[in-house]
């Protein structure tokens, strides 16, 4: 990974092998970075997405190799219990325009991942919801 900071935006350049959210945490530690925006395109080959069943309140997980661009991939770094905390979701097509997503619980690049971490100032914390079953946001 590579990345520049041009004022409150971060262009974060993954390569072939690293795996996404390992780099997200790496980059977040290493400029102190409580709270962003994310998005990002590329390529990736092995990749897990997951649909949370609010009824069950469990995440089930799906996992898929194969060539997969990156269609859309979006959400937030921040914080739990004043620690890194990141939600993504991705969407990936293959080579039939098939597209499939949900909750990233991780991706592994096959080619690149071009990314833009743009900072927001403040905090914005998290906490287990009994009633939910998610980590959501406390302001």
């Amino acid at each position: 990974m590579d990345f520049r900071k041009f004022e409150n935006t971060y262009i974060v350049r993954m390569d072939k092998g690293e795996e996404i959210l390992e780099q997200i945490r790496v980059l977040a530690l290493k400029e102190h970075i409580r709270l962003a925006s994310v998005q990002a395109l590329g390529a990736v080959n092995d990749f897990t997405v997951g649909v949370f069943d609010t009824a069950e309140k469990q995440y089930y997980a799906n996992e898929f190799r194969g060539s997969y661009e990156i269609v859309s991939l979006t959400g937030t770094i921040n914080t739990m219990d004043g620690e890194f905390y990141c939600h993504l979701h991705m969407s990936a097509g293959d080579a039939q325009g098939h597209v499939v997503g949900g909750h990233l619980n991780r991706a592994v690049v096959s080619a690149t991942c071009e990314m833009v971490v743009t900072l927001i100032p403040g905090t914005v914390d998290r906490a287990y919801s009994e009633e939910i079953g998610l980590n959501l946001f406390q302001f």
